[in-house]
């Protein structure tokens, strides 16, 4: 059974250190987390999340694509 308080927790398990950009979490990353948690997401649908509740989190992606690639900004924290 799928629970709302499951989104934060993939969320978190998705996110990865990166020497370059300091912790980094990718769309498709943060979509494995949270099938294994019984959610399964479009690629839109996490980048809205994202970009709704985690607000020291910036879109850097060097394509174009549903897969986005996030990192964390300055003193930043995982909401």
């Amino acid at each position: 059974m799928a629970k709302y308080s499951d989104i934060g927790a993939a969320f978190t398990a998705a996110v990865k250190p990166d020497p370059k950009r300091g912790f980094v979490v990718t769309t498709a990353d943060f979509m494995q987390q949270l099938a294994t948690r019984h959610h399964h997401w479009s690629p839109e649908q996490a980048n809205r999340w994202i970009a709704r509740y985690q607000t020291y989190f910036r879109d850097y992606t060097p394509h174009e694509g549903d897969d986005r690639c996030y990192f964390m900004i300055g003193m930043g924290r995982i909401m």
